[in-house]
């Protein structure tokens, strides 16, 4: 059974540092296109970084390049978001998830594995 668990939110003052881990059960984060998404409130999810099985190629959104760093520990099974500088509109919950495919895909349909998520508060 493939589970995919978040753990590293909670709450932050403006301009401090959090690290988000993922680690997943089922699958090898080698086999598998791995991203952070965020849901804030009102809005929709968006992916905010993406890593490829590889590792070679990663992907940030605009709003977080500079800031977040996302990277894998291979032998721990594990993906990491750590999160910088960060903006009461970094406000959100955060997924991990899993995708088959080779390319980081904004799409969350290409997607297979969800994690539940982990509350990410900033406050100003």
């Amino acid at each position: 059974q493939v589970q995919v668990v978040e753990s590293g939110g909670g709450l932050v003052q403006a301009g401090g540092s959090l690290r988000l881990s993922c680690t997943a059960s089922g699958l090898s984060v080698t086999d598998y296109t791995m991203a952070w998404f965020r849901r804030a409130p009102g809005k929709e999810r968006e992916r905010v970084s993406c890593i490829t099985r590889s590792g070679r190629s990663t992907f940030y959104a605009d709003s977080v390049k500079d800031r977040f760093t996302i990277s894998k520990d291979n032998a721990k099974n594990t993906l990491y978001l750590q999160m910088n500088s960060l903006k009461p509109e970094d406000t959100a919950m955060y997924y991990c998830a899993a995708g088959g495919s080779a390319f980081c895909y904004s799409n969350e349909r290409n997607y297979n594995y969800w994690g539940q998520g982990t509350q990410v508060t900033v406050s100003s």
